[in-house]
């Protein structure tokens, strides 16, 4: 077996806003395994400033990944405990080399094209002008569930956006979630809590921010509006500090991104922990190419997960791969007669 690994950079379309800044580009490295006429292709989605293994070392660890390829995977994902995109970027990697398609990890009627999976619309942070703008394309495109990033501009200015739609369509119509990306202080969390609960919103992912478990605690014993873990799952790598946390802080939902936490086996680690405390969650990407988007929607498809999902991001770049995938009526679907286009 010959192993190699490639970065490419991802070009955003429209530079977008999260609470740690404007994101312009995204970097990815690609695993290429080789075996008998077949290929693997894994991506291992990597967010500087976010990801567990942003360290330093990370392009070597790929090359010792690819040296060490023999020991197969569940042995490199065990050596790769500290480096979670890495241990994705392995799993999908050797699962498509098992397959004929390189492309078809999780063959199911999604992959068909005979079913979809609901997703939410992202609405970006950005000027009040913008996001409204987004928020009435989504609305356009039929989506009935949004999510929309909130903590980069005045909270006025968002309560506001919220209320326009509310305005327009009441929590039947339309579920609303909001994503604070750890925006607000611990002093100030629980009134502004209470202040979106008034909006009849679905949830609000990482009010503060990740680390800091007896204020996240107190705010998810007492919330107004349920909380969903997102950042604070990073890092988090072994299955007793996962049990910790969750009898910790006793959240209503948790939020799995893959690439974030260890690929599938660790994400299969988060949903039988959630299971053993009665918590919610769903599945987020987390700015893969559509490769990587293409692994964890087919993989969160054999979940049978109802609640929307978060995999709306693949239309985010200039240069991103032509992919099967496609967002139609608030749904993400598999194209099985389109071809994919992939070059490194």
């Amino acid at each position: 077996m010959q192993a190699n690994y490639h970065q490419y950079i991802l070009n955003f379309k429209r530079p977008s806003g999260t609470s740690r800044g404007v994101l312009t580009q995204k970097e990815s490295w690609f695993i290429i395994l080789e075996q008998n006429g077949r290929t693997g292709i894994g991506e291992c989605g990597i967010l500087r400033s976010l990801s567990y293994d942003d360290r330093p070392g990370y392009e070597e660890k790929l090359k010792w990944v690819c040296d060490h390829i023999e020991l197969g995977p569940k042995q490199l994902w065990e050596e790769l405990r500290d480096f979670p995109s890495i241990q994705f970027g392995v799993e999908m990697a050797f699962r498509s080399l098992e397959t004929r398609d390189p492309f078809l990890l999780f063959p199911s009627e999604f992959t068909r094209g005979k079913d979809s999976i609901p997703i939410n619309g992202l609405v970006w942070m950005g000027e009040e002008q913008f996001m409204k703008q987004q928020i009435l394309e989504k609305i356009d495109q039929g989506f009935d569930c949004i999510k929309l990033k909130i903590g980069a501009i005045d909270f006025e200015t968002e309560m506001n956006l919220l209320k326009f739609i509310r305005k327009e369509f009441g929590a039947a119509e339309m579920e609303v979630r909001v994503d604070a990306n750890g925006a607000f202080a611990p002093c100030q969390a629980m009134e502004k809590l209470k202040r979106l609960s008034d909006l009849s919103l679905h949830s609000i992912e990482q009010p503060i921010k990740a680390g800091q478990p007896e204020e996240m605690a107190a705010l998810c014993e007492d919330t107004p509006l349920p909380i969903a873990l997102d950042e604070e799952l990073i890092g988090i790598t072994n299955k007793r500090e996962k049990e910790d946390l969750l009898r910790t802080i006793k959240p209503q939902y948790l939020i799995f991104k893959p690439s974030l936490i260890g690929g599938f086996k660790g994400t299969e680690e988060w949903i039988e922990t959630a299971a053993g405390q009665n918590t919610g969650w769903w599945i987020t990407s987390a700015l893969e190419s559509n490769v990587g988007l293409n692994a964890i929607a087919q993989y969160t498809y054999t979940l049978k997960n109802n609640m929307p999902q978060g995999l709306g991001t693949g239309g985010l770049y200039t240069n991103n791969f032509e992919a099967p995938l496609k967002v139609a009526s608030g749904q993400l679907w598999y194209r099985p007669s389109k071809k994919w286009i992939f070059n490194l």
